[in-house]
């Protein structure tokens, strides 16, 4: 692995975070110095528009997660233990790895500053994180250390048992004065440094004090994602996000209420100079102390599927927002609404733009089932690890006729969930020439996505769909008779993977083409 490359710094966003036009905080209860006050409402769909133009630096402990799926079916001969027949294995950026994952997924950019091991593990982790979009890494590597690699063996949508590769000691001295280094000439770059603490060494002993002077130095601000119960190491920080039960490690007070939990954030602010507590409490939500007034805010998941990263995504959203210039209570609504989205799924996940406009504008019904590439492949996985057998056709879909009907509803049956890839207009028009299509392809998409045997549309720019199904990896995937087996895109592929190619029934008389050249004349 090679050291690392100076980053090109990504643009700097407003160093005193100007409120963006006339929001106001939205937030579910507020109780003020003086007690308790109306609720009040923002432009919450506008707030999120603005995380994109968030710039932040992340220093924390990077971890790689790989998940490992397969099928118990028997137990070992050897002894009473599981035997997984293993499908397939992902790998993604874990700890602060997934902070920066959580950033980039709302289009923010990133500097990110931590330390891996001359591992393979650490080359494989430097190589996600610098896939990520807007991301500039600084992955120092530490010789002889082990990058922290947590394993999780899962069988029928179940974790069946986790193995953690690690040295959590602190890094070398040289090291840590470097990494300080590195940020002190970086965060001018940026509008807010994130320190995300998992105690595997990267933020030990007085690396956050020098971190947090750094910052404030450049006249940045500071969110900390803490761990253990010594908060004097972040004095100083704007806002720190401490959960229920580490809020109560670090105080000593009890946090069995509400008026609790608010006497304790208050005994932190006191005593280290925080100017706001962001207390994160599960599913009774969150509660953001901040001056004189508290924000309660309700939980916003509707059903919890995994909890894994959902920490990562509130401080990546309460980064973006605070970086992006939004107050404090609408970047921590927006957080909790984000957490609230990402334990809904399976997995470690992330909450998109998209996911929160969808979250904030439940009017759009049929249309959440049209999806960007990546969040299309997240949700594939989703279904995949419940077990759900997913299914693909595509084609250009201009003018929905009866036929396309029929071989929708054949590929519905065929499948547990089913995908369509839908040609971009651009992909049309090369394909069927200048004249088409006749409806654009967000038209195109609402169709289809409103069509009950159709469960997910996503666009693709390709003339061929092979790249997606590479990424999305169906176990069937269709097309009409009117093709082989042979003479099917992505067929190899699908059955090198142990997936079926099935030929959809065609009713005749039916075709776009024709349909076209009698409306035509």
């Amino acid at each position: 692995m090679q050291g690392p490359v100076p980053p090109s710094a990504p643009p700097a966003g407003p160093p005193d975070n100007p409120p963006a036009g006339n929001l106001a905080p939205a937030v579910a209860a507020v109780v003020t110095a003086d007690g308790p006050a109306a609720p009040v409402n923002a432009d919450l769909p506008e707030a999120v528009r603005q995380l994109k133009r968030a710039s932040v630096l992340v220093v924390g402990d990077a971890m790689l997660d790989r998940y490992v799926y397969g099928q118990v079916t028997r137990i070992s001969p050897e002894a009473p233990v599981p035997v997984l027949a293993v499908d397939r294995e992902v790998a993604m950026p874990g700890g602060a790895g997934n902070v920066v994952r959580n950033l980039t997924a709302l289009g923010a950019a990133v500097a990110f500053l931590s330390v891996v091991g001359d591992d393979q593990a650490g080359s494989d982790l430097t190589g996600l994180i610098g896939g990520q979009p807007r991301v500039e890494p600084w992955l120092l590597v530490q010789g002889g250390r082990a990058t922290t690699t947590k394993t999780r063996y899962i069988a029928s949508g179940q974790q069946i048992m986790r193995a953690d590769h690690e040295i959590a000691r602190p890094i070398h001295q040289r090291l840590a004065d470097r990494l300080v280094r590195i940020a002190a000439d970086t965060v001018a770059a940026t509008s807010v440094m994130v320190l995300s603490d998992y105690r595997k060494g990267v933020l030990a002993h007085d690396v956050p004090e020098r971190l947090i002077a750094a910052a404030k130095a450049a006249g940045r601000r500071v969110i900390v994602d803490p761990k253990g119960d010594d908060y004097s190491r972040y004095a100083g920080a704007d806002v720190i996000t401490p959960n229920r039960a580490e809020l109560r490690l670090a105080t000593g007070m009890p946090v069995d209420s509400e008026e609790e939990i608010v006497a304790a954030a208050r005994a932190l602010q006191t005593r280290h100079g925080f100017d706001a507590v962001l207390v994160t409490r599960s599913e009774d939500g969150m509660t953001l102390v901040e001056g004189g007034a508290v924000y309660h805010m309700p939980a916003e998941a509707p059903e919890v599927q995994d909890v894994s990263g959902a920490g990562d995504t509130v401080v990546a959203v309460l980064a973006a927002g605070y970086a992006a210039g939004l107050p404090l209570p609408i970047a921590a609504r927006l957080a909790n609404i984000a957490g609230g989205l990402v334990v809904g799924k399976v997995g470690t996940a992330v909450a998109r733009e998209d996911d929160l406009m969808e979250a904030l504008t439940p009017e759009r019904g049929a249309l959440r089932k049209v999806m960007r590439r990546a969040a299309a492949a997240e949700q594939v996985e989703r279904w995949r690890q419940r077990g759900w057998r997913v299914g693909f056709t595509n084609g250009c879909f201009d003018l929905l006729h009866p036929g396309h009907v029929h071989l929708l509803e054949q590929a519905r049956s065929w499948c547990d969930r089913l995908v369509v890839g839908l040609n971009a207009d651009s992909s049309v028009k090369r394909l069927k020439g200048p004249t088409r299509p006749v409806q654009h392809e967000a038209a195109r998409a609402a169709v289809l996505a409103s069509l009950a045997t159709v469960d997910l549309v996503t666009v693709f720019e390709e003339d061929t769909p092979v790249e997606l199904i590479s990424l999305l990896r169906p176990e069937v995937l269709v097309k009409g008779a009117d093709y082989t087996v042979e003479q099917v895109v992505g067929g190899e592929m699908v059955q090198e993977w142990d997936g079926v190619v099935r030929l959809a029934e065609l009713l005749p008389g039916n075709s776009t083409t024709a349909t076209v050249a009698r409306i035509r004349g």
